[in-house]
């Protein structure tokens, strides 16, 4: 195995399982040693499988919806004084329902410290250091739902459009840096996401998914090949993403209503959208 001095240092962040586990494995498979953070004691399990492919694996279990626990994931990664060469802001969660009548605030601001808070503090400690040293990648995980209005995940379409316009921000600002910031646009992928959010009774959540595996290697290739961002997954994602700029935004909304409505799953329906069995 190649020195790990010499082997380039990525961060992924939601690293446990789904999207982001398979963006650490692209990193592994590439030749990347790994810091991966999350939350839960997947974390671990999912560390033991990536050092299978022979990177050198730092787990940090922290909660990053606190400022201590972004503080704590920086420091760490940065403490044997290895330039990190690439970071993969990835974790999110999502919450579905009516805003006004059904959702829990605590919840919402969760999702917005998660979501946006924390994708702003990390990128703020490590987007410094690799301007200094002229070189580094930045993916965000943004999604399709940021691209237009959320009703019945709101504040979780509100997120995600942030942080896809954030990236291109940042992106133009760095441009002659040696950094680039790419957003990672997925469109509806098999992970636990529906069934954290409270989405499994919508259309969108019984609904057919992308493999997290091969959204996360669009993902892999556009941030090294510099790409601003990429719509991953099936075309539909692209098409669907091409329709909504076309669109007015009250038909944006009334179009991802139809997906998002809690109840609005067809219980005849199956995962390919074709009437199933009982």
């Amino acid at each position: 195995m190649e020195n790990s001095e010499t082997r380039p240092l990525a961060v992924v962040t939601g690293a446990s399982s789904g999207i982001g586990y398979e963006l650490a494995r692209q990193f592994a498979e590439h030749g990347f040693d790994l810091v991966v953070a999350a939350e839960d004691e997947g974390i671990v399990e999912a560390a033991r499988s990536l050092e299978e492919l022979g990177a050198a694996i730092s787990t940090v279990r922290v909660d990053l919806a606190h400022r201590d626990g972004v503080e704590e994931l920086y420091t760490r990664a940065t403490a044997s004084g290895r330039p990190v060469d690439a970071v993969a802001i990835n974790a999110g969660v999502g919450v579905s329902g009516d805003f006004a009548r059904e959702t829990d605030l605590d919840d919402e601001l969760k999702l917005i410290k998660l979501n946006v808070v924390s994708s702003v503090h990390l990128a703020k400690r490590v987007l410094p250091d690799m301007v200094g040293r002229g070189r580094g990648r930045v993916l965000f995980t943004s999604s399709i739902a940021g691209t237009m209005p959320g009703p019945f995940h709101a504040v979780y379409a509100a997120s995600k459009a942030f942080l896809y316009s954030f990236a291109e921000a940042v992106r133009e600002e760095l441009k002659d840096t040696g950094v680039t910031v790419t957003a990672l646009l997925p469109g509806p992928t098999d992970t636990d996401f529906f069934r954290r959010a409270g989405m499994e009774d919508t259309k969108v959540g019984a609904g057919k998914k992308d493999d997290p595996a091969e959204v996360a290697r669009q993902g892999f290739e556009a941030l090294m090949s510099g790409d601003d961002h990429v719509v991953a997954g099936s075309k539909k994602n692209v098409l669907q993403s091409v329709a909504g700029k076309l669109m007015p935004e009250t038909a944006q909304a009334r179009m991802t209503r139809g997906m998002t409505e809690p109840g609005g799953a067809d219980p005849f329906e199956g995962p390919d959208g074709e009437p199933g069995r009982e």
